[in-house]
């Protein structure tokens, strides 16, 4: 599994908005953009994950919307700051084998300070 496969990419964001709920600290929108500290990549890539952890309810609160342009169509997605995750989400992140796999390579990366010891066996 590489660091920009969609379940890595997953578990960091849900990780990192479950930490924030715990905390209870709101969410920086930095740090869950196609451009966060964590990791890097394509915002369409990001957009499609971000569109299907809204539509299979892990995560609420953000709006996507897809407009229409003379350029073609084009997905906003914003009010991320409002993004959480759902106990669905909570559920996912702590009982998916594809997301133990993901921590288990974030883990070994040297920058995932906030997210080791976050899912437990």
């Amino acid at each position: 599994m590489a660091k920009d496969d969609y379940h890595v990419i997953v578990y960091q964001i849900l990780s990192y908005l479950y930490i924030q709920l715990k905390a209870g600290d709101p969410v920086d929108p930095d740090m869950i953009s196609n451009e966060s500290k964590n990791y890097r990549i394509n915002e369409k890539y990001w957009q499609y994950i971000m569109i299907n952890l809204l539509k299979d309810e892990l995560i609420e609160g953000i709006r996507a919307e897809e407009k229409q342009y003379l350029s073609g169509p084009m997905v906003i997605i914003d009010h991320l700051e409002r993004c959480q995750i759902t106990p669905k989400g909570i559920d996912y992140l702590v009982d998916n084998s594809f997301m133990k796999k993901a921590g288990e390579l974030v883990s070994s990366a040297a920058n995932i300070a906030p997210f080791v010891g976050l899912i437990t066996k």
